[in-house]
């Protein structure tokens, strides 16, 4: 491809005016049909791809996009970040990344971040996860084009990109009960994370319902990583509570809770069935293979990005619900007679 190739080209090749061509491939202007066909085929013809980054500066736009993220160490944000750069990408733009690194002991640190990226005048702002509050991001939401993703924000749920935690951690539950377990224990997320709070009530629920006690014995905290979970069970069998499975509030936390098991010579399912959350890649290739909670955080990242193009483009975001689907793979059995 000649990079090389100007409207004028086009317009040579198309046997038009270089304002016809211009205004086919800005849309500012209705053109015949006739002339617009031979502008498209010149186009193709050329192989010629407009500069994004010049038309968007020319509308008076940045082109770029500030990104604040929780923390890009995790497999399950840094797949949502993907596909917001794949969704960018595709539209001529660019992110501007920043990372908290899961700092939940200084929500400032985010805020900052956030605050940074505003400063550098984006054309709008994609916040994933975090913990910076509610009534914060409602008012950057007045300020500028902006969607949180893997996160319900009060009053902004339009702008939001998120499963139902706490239904889909109620299904999970209700899944392990269907098999028969019920003394279930729980490794809970992060203290204080809206994720963590949502799926422990699912879990409960799901207890309540069935008629079977919630007992605070089995429910362990843990901070949604793999050496969490590897504590977790630690704590789990210290108590001395009998138990039969466990559902982890998230992936890396259930590689920890398996791993622990297997140090004290748990077999998984046979011994303990075991439940995740998030369905990271890796899952489908643990020993056994884990049952989890599927969230498409790849394409939460894309419909996120297209929400925001759109909204920077002064229309409504339209973004998805997305359902929490229920990975069956081997790491949960029926519970055996007498357990």
């Amino acid at each position: 491809m000649d990079k090389s190739i100007t409207i004028k080209d086009i317009a040579r090749q198309a046997g038009v005016s270089p304002s016809t061509v211009s205004r086919v491939l800005n849309s500012t202007k209705p053109v015949a049909v006739d002339k617009r066909a031979l502008v498209l085929a010149a186009v193709e013809e050329l192989q010629y791809r407009p500069n994004e980054m010049a038309r968007g500066l020319a509308r008076g736009r940045s082109m770029t996009v500030g990104v604040v993220v929780q923390d890009i160490g995790s497999p399950f944000f840094a797949w949502i970040v993907s596909g917001i750069e794949q969704g960018l990408d595709r539209a001529g733009y660019r992110p501007m990344l920043t990372t908290t690194h899961w700092r939940t002991d200084n929500k400032s640190d985010e805020v900052r971040s956030l605050q940074m990226v505003l400063e550098r005048q984006g054309d709008g702002v994609i916040v994933v996860g975090s913990h910076i509050p509610d009534e914060q991001l409602r008012v950057v939401a007045e300020q500028v084009p902006m969607v949180v993703v893997a996160r319900r924000v009060q009053g902004l749920e339009a702008q939001c990109v998120f499963i139902d935690n706490r239904d889909a951690a109620y299904r999970a539950t209700r899944y392990l009960i269907g098999l028969g377990h019920t003394r279930i224990a729980h490794i809970r997320g992060t203290a204080g994370h809206p994720d963590a709070n949502e799926r422990e009530a699912g879990y409960c629920l799901a207890l309540t319902e069935a008629g079977l006690p919630v007992n605070e014995r089995l429910i362990v905290d843990a901070q949604f990583t793999e050496q969490s979970g590897l504590a977790g069970v630690e704590k789990l069998l210290a108590r001395g509570e009998q138990f039969t499975a466990i559902f982890a509030a998230n992936d890396q936390s259930a590689y920890g809770v398996m791993l622990g098991l297997f140090n004290h010579g748990y077999r998984i399912p046979n011994d303990v069935s075991v439940i995740g959350f998030d369905d990271q890649f890796l899952s489908a290739y643990t020993l056994p293979p884990l049952t989890t909670v599927h969230q498409p955080s790849l394409e939460m990242g894309k419909v996120a990005t297209e929400g925001l193009l759109r909204m920077i483009n002064n229309q409504a975001p339209r973004l998805p619900r997305f359902p929490g689907e229920l990975i069956i793979r081997k790491s949960a059995m029926c519970i055996r007679r007498g357990e």
